[in-house]
């Protein structure tokens, strides 16, 4: 998993009071492919995968957001990704089940 200590040492500093369901949507994300990996860009942790992949919206405090910059482009049929901009979608995850759900 391709972890880095910058986003580990912003996401410590932050104490966000959803740090555990952060962290576990991190390492899913982190965990499905060996080419992705992370960086803080925007001021916050963001994923990368062949250019900017998603990046938390961290001022959301009751629930985990996640902005997928090309989300239009993903084919969702489970209808988890809200939005109907041109380009970015968003996950939102209230809790740990709908995490793992």
């Amino acid at each position: 998993m391709n972890r880095n200590p910058e986003v580990d040492e912003y996401l410590a500093k932050k104490a966000h009071p959803m740090h555990d369901e952060i962290e576990r949507v991190r390492e899913i994300i982190l965990a499905t492919h060996p080419e992705i990996t992370e960086t803080i860009k925007w001021s916050s942790p963001t994923f990368l995968y062949k250019g900017n992949m998603a990046s938390y919206f961290m001022n959301a405090k009751k629930h985990v957001s996640l902005m997928f910059h090309k989300g239009a482009l993903i084919k969702d049929d489970s209808g988890l990704l809200q939005g109907d901009g041109k380009e970015a979608r968003v996950a939102k995850f209230a809790d740990m089940q709908e995490i793992e759900d």
